[in-house]
């Protein structure tokens, strides 16, 4: 690049592309829209500026702000039509195939200088950029849905990325409005990958019989998480849910931690997959749904409490559920374990991975300040415990034990 960016382009004129043109033009950027399909995309636009109509009648910004971001999107019928785009962000189907073939015809439709960012959530940046000339204007911009309300978005480096298209991304996140974090090409980035054992030690609780679905997430949420796991393996359904399970499992190597729940893979077959079936760990066939999540400013006060809100004594968690001095340390504890496993591989910094999920999935603390919560010591033991019991998946690791020992 010779410049600042100016011009944006993106490619995907579904609600999370759409989304992530709203913002680039509330930022301030001559914004461009495409879709190959001229249905979606006109549907696109409208949604966009709808979108923007209605956040400014609730006061998220200004009818002049909404009216000047209007002005600033257009419509690009075919790839040549972002020939003019500093960055590109492609937000297409999470499919690698289609993904290499758009990123080489935005490669031939671009110029030689701009950045191109993928939006992907599971497939390695790096696969994507294999077989592009000049990879290192290549990285990854991954924004969480909905965009224009989640303030956080992963800027994510291959071992090819210049640190030029580096700082252009973020200099473009900040100037969205978003909060950038750094992460490294690798399974789920950070946010994704920390936020497995979450849902993966749960289903592992609930195969064990230590509590219920219900238990398990009135416990959660008891404790400062928005929305308990099985409420949220619902919500986003089993079958997505389990396909993001199979690929970090086939990404990582097979490791044990991420071994795919065979609950999960059971209720998929039987075509239980959430609430969009009417039937997944709760039964939704009589609204309202049996769970109601923690109201967001609760746990906004919560987050701006700090560390030292959330407890792991016995005697005080027991208010919450008997079973929550089994539960809660458990959980936190793999999750201790996770992030020390992604500091060892260099994943993000510290700060970034509990920006990641303060942010990206409203944890009341992040997991950096979760391990120092219940501490290294308490929670390698524990993973020891329950290796001798269940296996591989609890084995602590080499970080978490050198701070133990």
């Amino acid at each position: 690049m010779s410049g600042p960016v100016e011009h944006i382009g993106v490619v995907g004129a579904g609600t999370m592309g759409a989304g992530i043109a709203q913002i680039a033009a509330l930022g301030g950027y001559e914004t461009r829209l495409h879709d190959p399909v001229p249905a979606a995309l006109e549907t696109g636009i409208d949604r966009l500026y709808k979108s923007l109509a209605k956040g400014a009648t609730k006061g998220l910004w200004s009818e002049a702000d909404a009216d000047a971001a209007s002005g600033r999107v257009g419509a690009a019928g075919r790839l040549a039509d972002l020939g003019e785009c500093d960055l590109v962000i492609e937000a297409a189907p999470e499919d690698l195939g289609l993904k290499r073939e758009l990123f080489d015809a935005l490669a031939q439709a671009c110029s030689k200088d701009a950045i191109l960012a993928s939006n992907t959530s599971s497939l390695p940046i790096t696969a994507i950029a294999a077989e592009l000339p000049r990879r290192e204007r290549v990285v990854g911009m991954h924004f969480f849905n909905p965009p224009a309300l989640m303030k956080l978005v992963e800027i994510v480096a291959t071992a090819d990325s210049s640190a030029e298209a580096l700082d252009a991304t973020t200099a473009v996140g900040v100037r969205m409005g978003r909060t950038p974090i750094r992460a490294k090409d690798s399974p789920g980035f950070i946010a994704n990958r920390l936020a497995r054992p979450f849902t993966l030690e749960s289903l592992r609780m609930l195969a064990n019989g230590v509590a219920d679905a219900a238990t398990i997430d009135r416990i959660c949420r008891g404790v400062g998480f928005r929305m308990g796991p099985f409420e949220l393996i619902d919500l986003i359904g089993l079958d997505v849910n389990l396909s993001v399970a199979r690929s970090f499992y086939a990404q990582g190597g097979g490791p044990d931690r991420w071994r795919p729940s065979t609950i999960q893979e059971s209720m998929v077959t039987k075509g239980d997959l959430g609430r969009k079936s009417g039937r997944g760990f709760y039964d939704y066939s009589d609204p309202p749904a049996l769970i109601t999540p923690v109201p967001s400013h609760q746990v906004a006060r919560e987050r701006d409490n700090g560390p030292g809100k959330m407890t792991l004594e016995p005697a005080e968690l027991e208010t919450i559920n008997s079973a929550a001095p089994q539960i809660v340390p458990r959980l936190i504890a793999q999750i201790a374990n996770e992030a020390a496993f992604a500091l060892e591989e260099e994943v993000g910094s510290p700060d970034d991975m509990n920006t990641a999920m303060r942010l990206g999935f409203n944890w009341p603390l992040g997991p950096i300040e979760l391990s120092e919560k219940l501490g290294a010591a308490r929670a390698a033991e524990l993973l020891e415990e329950l290796r001798a019991k269940h296996g591989e998946a609890y084995r602590p690791a080499p970080g978490l034990a050198a701070a133990a020992a």
